[in-house]
């Protein structure tokens, strides 16, 4: 798998775990709101566990854009220096 594959499922663990659901079902383009019933909170850890996680800083004003996995995947690539 490649270090964006990887990068990816190390993402849906890191969000299924936070929405509390199995990463089975937190598919990419799955709403965190509409689907998985998410609060501003949830999405404030994930977007804390991810900067954590893997040593970025993503912009606050971009939390309203991370509506699903895909979207947060995007992010993580547009703000990781290590590419």
């Amino acid at each position: 798998m490649t270090q964006t594959g990887n990068r990816l499922e190390d993402l849906r663990k890191m969000v299924a775990e936070v929405l509390e659901v199995d990463t089975e079902e937190l598919t990419d383009t799955g709403h965190f709101v509409d689907d998985y019933e998410a609060d501003s909170l949830r999405a404030i850890e994930i977007l804390a566990r991810i900067e954590k996680y893997f040593k970025v800083e993503i912009p606050q004003h971009e939390l309203p854009e991370l509506t699903n996995l895909k979207e947060v995947h995007e992010a993580l690539l547009r703000h990781d220096r290590q590419g």
